[in-house]
């Protein structure tokens, strides 16, 4: 059963701790200063936290809250805010994502969908992967006749380094079933998340 906690492991922290104070001596810093006493366990727990969605199955969320109903036209769930880190430099990407899918016999819980967006982007990732197993868990835990899924990200290791381009967006898409098979389904879906509610 699917279970939201904050827990920290003191070993894997005690590990990052030590390996941070190397870092912070190798980029010339004093790790025994006083601002950066604390540093080295700040940011072992930080990067614990921004990685705790290995320990998460996100197929479990979903079976969490899943209910039978004859309701059969497309459930969106739009601007839900996403934080992850890009696995080429460690560096953060943020953003919202867009998910409709078509229920065929089952719903589910409106809050679990940000819940499995949260268990996949707080893992290293690239954001084409983190769309498509956004997609691929709905498909195959709730078998919906079909699923969308857009993502909207600015990635810092564009912004702060390399090109430095900073107000570029990368977005990517990932459709199944009748997202997939019908053009005005899929237009319909667009339409949805590019309007805005007063």
């Amino acid at each position: 059963m699917y279970k939201k906690e904050e827990v920290y492991d003191s070993k894997i922290i005690d590990s990052l701790k030590e390996k941070y104070e190397v870092i912070l001596e190798e980029i010339g810093e004093d790790p025994n200063r006083e601002g950066l006493l604390k540093t080295p366990e700040r940011v072992a727990k930080a990067m614990q936290y921004l990685t705790h969605g290995y320990e998460t199955d996100p197929s479990e969320i979903l079976k969490s809250a899943t209910f039978a109903e004859d309701y059969n036209q497309m459930v969106l769930v739009k601007d839900i805010e996403l934080y992850s880190l890009c696995e080429h430099h460690m560096l953060p990407f943020f953003g919202k994502a867009h998910i409709a899918y078509i229920p065929n016999g089952h719903i589910v819980g409106l809050s679990k969908i940000p819940r499995v967006v949260d268990a996949f982007s707080r893992r290293l990732q690239v954001q084409e992967r983190l769309t498509n197993e956004i997609r691929d868990c709905i498909e195959e835990t709730l078998k919906p006749k079909g699923v969308a899924v857009v993502i909207e990200a600015k990635h810092l290791c564009m912004q702060m380094r390399g090109v430095q381009k900073q107000n570029s967006v990368t977005t990517t898409s990932a459709f199944s079933g009748a997202f997939m098979e019908s053009e005005k389904t899929r237009a319909e879906f667009m339409n949805l998340i590019s309007v805005k509610l007063s």
